[in-house]
């Protein structure tokens, strides 16, 4: 076990971005893949890195994530091997909740400086990438830099999204800029590989990964007029500190709003998709549950599609979806490009039928709907003949049933949506 290396993740901001899906749950636990949790991503990657001493950060709707977290990370009894979560709390030194990024870290620091470490290393909970932090970590070392930033080559049309960066002939940063313009982006260019040149991604940006030496970190954050890593310390730091640029080429992406999240999802039904969930060295660790496999019955036709365990399905087709676990869907049913993210538990036959008997909709997809561009969250409730298709002929909408963003239709979660209902 890296017992020289501390593992912070920020459990990001209230999420409104994300909204509706951080309405009742914070960013790090928003399903995805159906049957995941963001906070899996991060810390599996830690894991699958042999980093098991690791700190969530959160301060909005943590209930679900420290239910998740409790009932999934378990180490040996003879382990130093740990997953906390630190919720933003007041006390007689700090009145008010986390700020931003940098000053979340400072808030805990005295959680942090009762375990011995060398370095710290801090991420951010709404990213989706595989990394081996130990590259990481040993180019560190080995330019004995104080602080090192991972960076990710992106073309001049993705570069004025992200902190952008410059450096010398050894890597290490000379200059940064906050989300540049793109008139300034000439002069912005960096040294790349020739694969990202070929593909035309000439810009270095700051994937808001960190490695920190310990000294440097208690010192920086001694000062508390420094609120964010990314917007404070890091330019701040640039000419007084060594820092380096670590270069990672592989899938990266940063899980910021509806249409970023619907993207990465969908992704994952590609017959080769960029983010491997099929792969023995970079496991994706979640909760352990006792479910049986799913079942599917009809001339259901089911095409590009990622289907999680315990889910019952009548479906006429599914094309192009992601179905969570434990997912009901109808006879007659036709869901397209979306993502379903299923149910939290069954109900049992006599429940059902009494529903069936008393027109009460049972819990999942009735019959003969057509559901397309939609999101659907955890256990909802939708009727028969329910027609949900979004699109860019949708404006942004947002009611107690369903917001539209992007075109992108969310069914807010236990939501309950009557016969014939249409978007």
């Amino acid at each position: 076990m890296n017992n020289h290396i501390l593992a912070i993740i920020l459990g990001g901001g209230q999420g409104s971005r994300l909204a509706p899906l951080t309405e009742s749950r914070s960013k790090p636990a928003v399903p995805i893949a159906g049957k995941y949790r963001l906070v899996d991503i991060p810390i599996s990657n830690c894991i699958n890195s042999d980093i098991k001493r690791m700190f969530v950060l959160t301060q909005f709707n943590s209930a679900s994530l420290n239910q998740h977290i409790k009932n999934t990370y378990h180490f040996s009894h003879f382990s130093t091997a740990f997953v906390d979560i630190l919720a933003a709390e007041q006390t007689p030194d700090n009145p008010t909740w986390f700020q931003g990024t940098a000053d979340a870290v400072r808030q805990c620091m005295q959680h942090f400086l009762n375990h011995d470490f060398e370095y710290a290393l801090i991420l951010s909970g709404d990213q989706l990438y595989q990394m081996d932090f130990n590259a990481m970590i040993k180019a560190h070392e080995a330019s004995g830099a104080s602080i090192s930033i991972a960076t990710l080559p992106v073309t001049a049309k993705e570069a004025p999204e992200f902190g952008i960066l410059k450096t010398d002939s050894e890597n290490f940063i000379t200059s940064f800029i906050e989300k540049p313009h793109a008139d300034l982006l000439p002069q912005w260019t960096s040294e790349v590989s020739e694969e990202m040149k070929a593909e035309g991604k000439n810009y270095l940006a700051s994937m808001g990964i960190y490695i920190f030496n310990r000294d440097l970190l208690v010192e920086l954050m001694s000062n508390t007029e420094t609120k964010d890593f990314g917007k404070e310390i890091i330019p701040q730091a640039i000419g007084k500190q060594k820092i380096l640029s670590y270069q990672y080429e592989g899938y990266w992406t940063d899980i910021g709003n509806i249409d970023s999240f619907f993207e990465a999802n969908l992704g994952l039904t590609d017959d080769i998709p960029k983010f491997n969930l099929f792969d023995n060295s970079s496991k994706i660790y979640t909760r352990a549950r006792v479910l049986p496999p799913s079942k599917i019955t009809g001339a259901t036709t089911i095409d590009k599609s990622v289907i999680a365990e315990g889910s019952i399905i009548n479906a006429a087709s599914i094309n192009h979806c992601v179905v969570g676990i434990r997912s009901r869907i109808g006879k007659g049913s036709a869901i397209s490009n979306s993502y379903l993210m299923g149910n939290d538990f069954y109900q049992n036959l006599e429940e059902i039928s009494t529903n069936f008997s008393n027109n009460v909709i049972n819990i999942g997809i009735g019959e003969r709907c057509f559901i397309n561009y939609t999101i659907v969250d955890k256990n909802c409730r939708i009727g028969n003949d329910v027609k949900l298709n979004g699109g860019a002929h949708l404006d942004d909408i947002n009611t107690p049933l369903y917001t539209v963003k992007d075109g992108i239709i969310v069914v807010k979660k236990g939501a309950v949506l009557p016969d014939g209902f249409e978007v």
